[in-house]
């Protein structure tokens, strides 16, 4: 049986200097010991979490790549555990990060699509009233704000004493949603922007003040990072390093670009000049953190988290030459296959976590916020639970108790095709049911065995009746548990017509 747990239910409302009051009032709660003891007696361990932007599962040398040179990333895993079966909650950014923030499933948050940035603010979750007459299913009408009522992970660090600093892609809300409004002290360049408008290269657009001629914003951000850890040396902080990189636009420092197109072998799935030179910034921000938790002599106090929002981008191309690929995983970013949601996942844990270890353990990004607290031995509030669980015992070469993991895309996109879906993974085994897209509008579903066929290639759902309907109660249960948005036929849908009838978008940048 799927084990349904309680979850926070938020306020009906807090303005921004309330709510703020509010967790005052929980920091002065948590020191007292009927809100549980607080480990902060000895220095509390700093957390660094470096979250990459579309960064594919098969990106970094760590991971297989052949291509992209990545030492700083790969040197990471010398120091910490690899997981090999992580899992991003949702396919596309806004819902992914909301998962890390608030350790609750976007299906229960109701944000659905990379909305953060958009000027609608829409707050409760729905169906769109109409769809295309090529599409079956009405799809959801993703929230696009992460509501303040929530109590962010960087709010439960801030209360217990941690100065909380964001630096890079926010992209769950404009003013009054932003990071400021949602648990940081600190938020540069506080942009509520889906990636770097007007490019990678300096001036920047979105940050006047910043960005000499021809200036890398990830070499920027680093640094400015880095004076952060160097200001807050002496006390715990939560640095929350959501990387521009590698995000659209596809656009590099051109030296690098060179450097890449000199190492490219024609027809290798991984060739791209510009995207390889787009991986090696990124990891040479990753590599400025660290050697400045190294030069301030507090790498044995510090956690570092590395990890990505969603898979790779397979549907843009430079020339002809597809930007990356995830083989041998099936599709890519906003897929629900394992492409789109499986990614990298790297934690350091100085003195808890064996270095160069490695865990098959699934977990996924809702995991993140019950870790870091149990990690911080930070206590959540009385009443708050979570749609993740603790990776502590995984991190400690444990199993997790745990039966499965959702995944909830109810939207289309022409990228990767993707239709409304949802789907679950136990053990071996994920079923992805595709909402009105099968016969006369009825649910269709796919069965795979990730363990013999991780490119989910061979459909075994005809073949596994029994299986697919105890694995379909599972979603049941998890879509009644979040209170999810179910698609339903849509009314105006000709029998026939194909949503993708070119096939994948295809994106020349």
């Amino acid at each position: 049986m799927l084990e349904l747990r309680p979850h926070y239910t938020p306020h009906t409302s807090l303005p921004v200097a309330r709510k703020r009051l509010h967790f005052a009032l929980i920091a002065l709660c948590l020191v007292a010991s009927a809100c549980g003891p607080v480990a902060l007696t000895e220095r509390s361990p700093n957390v660094v979490f470096i979250l990459a932007d579309d960064l594919g599962w098969r990106d970094t040398g760590l991971y297989g790549s052949e291509f992209f040179e990545t030492p700083n990333i790969d040197l990471l895993a010398e120091r910490g555990m690899v997981f090999t079966n992580a899992y991003a909650a949702a396919a596309i950014c806004s819902p992914t990060r909301a998962s890390i923030m608030t350790g609750l499933h976007p299906a229960r948050l109701g944000i659905t699509t990379a909305s953060g940035h958009l000027q609608r603010e829409t707050l409760a979750k729905g169906l769109r009233p109409r769809g295309s007459r090529s599409q079956p299913a009405l799809a959801a009408d993703s929230v696009t704000r992460l509501r303040l009522e929530y109590v962010t992970l960087a709010e439960a660090l801030r209360a217990v004493g941690y100065v909380t600093g964001h630096f890079g892609k926010w992209h769950l809300g404009r003013e009054p949603y932003d990071a400021l409004a949602q648990g940081f002290d600190v938020d540069i360049p506080h942009t509520p922007g889906p990636g770097p408008s007007g490019g990678y290269l300096g001036p920047w657009r979105f940050w006047p003040d910043m960005g000499a001629d021809g200036e890398h914003i990830e070499d920027r951000m680093a640094v400015e990072a880095t004076k952060f850890m160097r200001e807050n040396r002496d006390r715990p902080f939560f640095l929350n390093y959501w990387c521009f990189s590698v995000h659209a636009p596809i656009q590099a420092k051109p030296e690098l670009i060179e450097k890449y197109r000199g190492l490219a072998i024609p027809d290798y799935p991984q060739r791209n000049p510009i995207y390889g030179a787009m991986v090696e910034s990124l990891d040479d921000a990753v590599g400025t953190l660290v050697a400045a938790i190294d030069e301030l002599g507090i790498a044995d106090d510090t956690i570092i988290v590395f990890f990505s929002d969603n898979g790779g981008m397979v549907h843009r191309f430079n020339d002809g030459v597809p930007v990356t690929s995830n083989a041998p995983l099936r599709s890519g970013k906003s897929s629900i296959y394992e492409g789109g949601v499986r990614e990298p996942l790297v934690v350091v844990w100085p003195g808890q976590v064996a270095p160069g270890s490695k865990s098959d353990e699934i977990v996924q990004s809702v995991d993140f916020y019950p870790t870091l607290l149990e990690m911080t031995g930070t206590p959540p509030r009385h009443e708050q639970a979570f749609d993740g669980i603790s990776m502590v015992p995984a991190l400690r070469g444990k199993t997790l108790e745990r039966e499965a993991i959702f995944t909830y895309i109810p939207n289309y996109t022409a990228a990767t095709m993707q239709r409304p879906s949802t789907a679950v993974r136990r053990g071996d085994w994920k079923l992805i049911r595709f909402f009105a897209d099968g016969a006369a509008q009825t649910d269709r579903y796919e069965l795979y065995n990730l363990r013999d066929d991780v490119g989910e290639t061979n459909d075994l759902a005809g073949s596994h009746p029994r299986l697919v309907a105890e694995l379909d109660g599972l979603i049941e249960a998890f879509l009644r548990d979040t209170d999810a948005v179910v698609p339903k036929p849509n009314p105006a849908y000709v029998e026939g017509l194909d949503p993708f009838p070119d096939g994948p978008a295809r994106v020349e940048n």
